[in-house]
């Protein structure tokens, strides 16, 4: 069963790292959890049901790895900042300044967002989850799923005065 999931896997890699990467806001760590993901997954391949969302699985079983790493985390320390470790490199002109700028400041909001409500619009706005689908990678109901993503939409426009 894993070599039936290997060529799905590898194509989710990208997005598996980019949800990683809003979990954790570290680039290291993201690798970590995606490959730990990808191992339990591997490990798991029985469980996956050939015909259902392989994406939302997947997701929700890197979501999982990052639950439990918070829990060992309490115990073992802080966490690396990403925006620590930012690597700039050089381009000159006012265009991709700019845009570094307003990218920042979304950033910013929606670092300020909860937690959920941050997984609620990486899931259905950047990964194009359905609203069903990230429900179930939640394990909420999705009439919760649409109360976080409205109420993020919503501070969002607030905090970057888009409204």
């Amino acid at each position: 069963m894993p070599a039936a999931i290997g060529q799905e896997l590898v194509a989710l890699l990208p997005r598996l790292r980019r949800f990683a990467l809003v979990l954790c806001r570290s680039q290291p760590l993201a690798d970590d959890l995606v490959q730990g993901a990808c191992e339990r997954a591997l490990a798991n391949a029985e469980s996956w049901t050939p015909g259902t969302k392989f994406d939302a699985w997947m997701f929700r079983i890197l979501r999982n790895h990052w639950i439990d790493h918070l829990r060992r985390m309490r115990t073992e320390g802080m966490m690396e900042d990403v925006s620590l470790q930012t690597q700039l490199v050089g381009d000159a002109g006012e265009g991709p300044i700019l845009n570094r700028l307003v990218l920042s400041e979304v950033q910013r909001a929606i670092d300020n967002l909860p937690p959920e409500q941050q997984e609620v619009l990486v899931l259905v706005c950047a990964e194009d989850l359905s609203y069903r689908e990230a429900a179930e990678v939640l394990g909420v109901p999705i009439g919760t799923v649409m109360s976080r993503l409205a109420r993020a939409r919503k501070r969002l426009m607030e905090m970057t005065a888009a409204a």
